[in-house]
């Protein structure tokens, strides 16, 4: 895992990096946004736009924003990463793997359908969480951090995978892989928890998935 990270980092500057570092980051920041702007418009709409009701309104705006932003981050990650796997990892491959076999991918409507899943079980899981945020904050964080990282894991390995197996085949590699996948996605979740690193997460998360899936297919070889 230590080098599927080491190897990302060094890439960084790499041309089919550097594009959807740049879209992500200006795609994220759109989404928050938005949603800013639509909790800012509902609160003051509610509260009839002036006076001590507009000024809680607007606490309240504050609040919910928070909450949602909390709430949708990873499931957006998961979403913007999956309009860039394909660059990213076939930037990582090009470079690091250039002797791969042919690729037999799953099917777009596979694939789009395994992401929408995913991001609707962990916009579920997130929002039953919420609760214990704001009831047990340490606990919350804790169950927070664990479903970020099981989110993160999954969504990105089998992602990258698919580009070369089926939906079921990546995911039975994903299973035999748990430990190490479950490693890279909390190392993935606590960056998400830093303002602006967390905005790179689709990207580096995707990059450091393919090198995990690669460098894990030749330790699986025998004889290596």
């Amino acid at each position: 895992m230590i080098a599927a990270v080491l190897l990302t980092l060094r890439q960084l500057g790499d041309r089919s990096f550097l594009l959807p570092l740049a879209g992500g980051f200006l795609g994220a920041l759109a989404v928050f946004a938005g949603l800013a702007t639509a909790a800012g418009w509902l609160t003051s709409w509610l509260a009839g736009g002036s006076g001590w009701l507009a000024g809680i309104a607007g606490a309240a705006g504050g609040l919910l924003t928070l909450s949602l932003a909390i709430w949708l981050f990873v499931p957006v990650m998961l979403g913007i990463s999956s309009l860039f796997v394909e660059t990213v990892a076939g930037g990582v491959e090009r470079r690091f793997y250039p002797n791969l076999p042919p690729a037999d991918p799953a099917s777009l409507a596979a694939q789009t359908g395994f992401n929408l899943w995913l991001g609707v079980k962990t916009a579920l899981a997130s929002l039953v969480a919420l609760p214990l945020m704001v009831l047990v904050p340490p606990v919350g964080a804790v169950v927070f951090l664990v479903i970020n990282a099981v989110a993160l894991g999954h969504g990105l390995f089998e992602g990258v995978a698919q580009r070369r197996m089926s939906v079921a085949a990546a995911r039975a590699l994903r299973r035999s892989r748990e430990g190490q996948v479950l490693a890279m996605g909390g190392l993935l979740a606590l960056l998400a928890l830093v303002p602006g690193l967390n905005l790179l997460v689709p990207v580096l998360g995707t990059a450091a998935m393919t090198h995990l899936l690669h460098r894990g297919a030749a330790r699986d070889r025998p004889g290596a």
